[in-house]
């Protein structure tokens, strides 16, 4: 089984953090469970970018103990088509990992496709709906199987949500509440390179459009958004501080509810988390409520501030063996991708098998249009537009 990953940035490998980002590590488990990758390549644009994430990868083989058959690019000269060269070193059976910036998940995520290789790609599928199409009949054409890496389907928190929605504990569904945020450094340092072609719904948003989708099965009806652009702006950043959406959404039986995100990314560095999550969901009969922050753990050491980590995303634990392995829904959802391909790659499964029951291309259709209309509302003194799927 060989494996390409492009994109060598934070979530690859903890790139500009002190951690090993979500992807790698979860690679890493897969293999010392089943041992299948053969070649692993990992594929970025630059040339410091490619031996960074060398680097990264030697310090997480070492905490590990696991060698994976690692191969980085580009290792001679910066170039943005290397992909393109290493896709054609990766002759299937295999699959890709796609973790790029957003406006390039649909060239990246051809690519692949036309090379016949199962793919997973970071959220969101893409920008516009168009794109996602595209993607969607690619993926019909060559017969491989196209997934979104939306974690947050394996947090146990929106399963607990999922599961009272669908037996019927919380009645008919009247409205959801998610407040969303990150740190200043995300925008203004991070993604500082393309940050200027995506924004906060689009890019932190989605995924809690994914979980009402994934909760409730519902269809998006409508979208409205508004937004600020404050604090970055006196930055040189052309983006949104803050995005507000409201999305109306249709059950299979014909009942009408509203989606309230509330998102930004300049909570301040000292915020205790990366990620600040609260999700609420009020149905005829009862509610959910979860602060997907605060889970209970908080640690306050000399010369540090105060961190609440949650030991549920992907974190590092000790083995027996002394050496470390990564748990948590993060790496869940890349394991379970990995998983999927082994069995299409066996036989004992086809691509159409996962439809209904993973963030396949065509079932984050959904979150895309969202995302889309949300852009076209912003632009358009927060009128509301009205979706057709």
């Amino acid at each position: 089984m060989k494996l390409c990953i492009i994109g060598t940035g934070m979530y690859v490998c903890g790139r500009q953090t002190d951690g090993f980002g979500t992807i790698l590590p979860a690679v890493s488990v897969f293999q010392r469970q089943y041992r299948l990758f053969t070649q692993i390549h990992v594929v970025g644009t630059r040339v410091v970018g490619a031996r960074e994430a060398e680097l990264k990868a030697k310090q997480l083989a070492n905490l590990t103990g696991i060698r994976l058959p690692l191969q980085f690019y580009p290792n001679q000269e910066d170039s943005v088509q290397s992909y393109l060269d290493v896709l054609e070193k990766v002759e299937p059976p295999g699959c890709a990992i796609v973790s790029v910036p957003d406006h390039l998940h649909c060239e990246v995520a051809s690519a692949c496709l036309k090379r016949g290789l199962h793919t997973l790609v970071v959220k969101p599928l893409t920008p516009t709906v168009k794109e996602a199409q595209q993607l969607i009949d690619l993926a019909h054409e060559h017969n491989v199987y196209g997934a979104v890496e939306f974690h947050k389907r394996w947090d146990r928190q929106n399963r607990m949500l999922r599961e009272a929605f669908r037996a019927g504990k919380l009645g008919i569904p009247l409205y959801t509440w998610t407040e969303y945020s990150q740190r200043k450094s995300i925008p203004s340092t991070v993604f500082r390179s393309w940050v200027e072609r995506t924004n906060i719904l689009q890019y932190l948003g989605v995924h809690y459009i994914d979980v009402v989708r994934f909760v409730t099965g519902a269809v998006p009806l409508r979208v409205m958004a508004t937004g600020q652009k404050v604090w970055l702006t006196e930055q040189g950043v052309n983006a949104h501080d803050a995005i507000q959406c409201l999305v109306e959404w249709e059950t299979d039986a014909g009942h009408t509810f509203i989606q309230t995100l509330l998102v930004n990314w300049i909570d301040p560095e000292t915020s205790s988390a990366m990620s600040d999550q609260k999700l609420k969901f009020i149905g005829t009969s009862g509610r959910y409520e979860g602060d997907q922050k605060e889970r209970g753990v908080r640690i306050l050491l000399d010369d540090y501030p105060l961190e609440e980590p949650n030991p549920d995303f992907c974190r590092p634990y000790h083995l027996e063996d002394g050496h470390w392995a990564w748990e948590g829904y993060g790496v869940d959802s890349i394991t379970s991708f990995l998983s999927d391909v082994a069995s299409l790659l066996e036989g004992e499964a086809t691509p159409q098998d996962f439809e209904g029951i993973r963030p396949t291309f065509s079932e984050s259709l959904f979150s895309t249009a969202v995302i889309e209309a949300a852009e076209k509302s912003l632009a358009d003194q927060s009128s509301w537009k009205i979706l057709d799927l």
